[in-house]
């Protein structure tokens, strides 16, 4: 079963606005009217969208004076990697098991 804020992280990023988001963040911090400069919604739909990413751990934003800026947290992205790897790593075995039953290589 995977926990919570993997379960929330998958489903920030299901979304193609909020992946948007990411991308530009994985290049350095942005304003949020950087963020929403190539999406076609209005700011209060790149605020929601924001708080859906903040909330799965993917954002941090900070407030000085009107300006918000976000930043990307890495570290965030690590629980995702692991669980894809980990999945990975397992299809690979069979797969491998499965080229050598076919070739005749089996240990029966």
């Amino acid at each position: 079963m995977l926990n919570h804020s993997l379960d929330l992280m998958y489903a920030a990023l299901a979304d193609g606005s909020r992946r948007t988001m990411v991308d530009r963040l994985s290049r350095g911090p942005a304003t949020v009217k950087e963020l929403a400069g190539p999406l076609t919604m209005t700011l209060p739909a790149v605020l929601q969208h924001l708080r859906v990413l903040e909330e799965s751990g993917l954002v941090r934003s900070e407030k000085v004076g009107r300006v918000r800026t976000c930043r990307l947290q890495p570290a965030a992205l690590q629980a995702a990697e692991q669980w894809i790897a980990d999945r990975r790593s397992g299809w690979v075995s069979s797969l491998d098991r499965l080229e050598d039953f076919l070739n005749g290589e089996s240990d029966d």
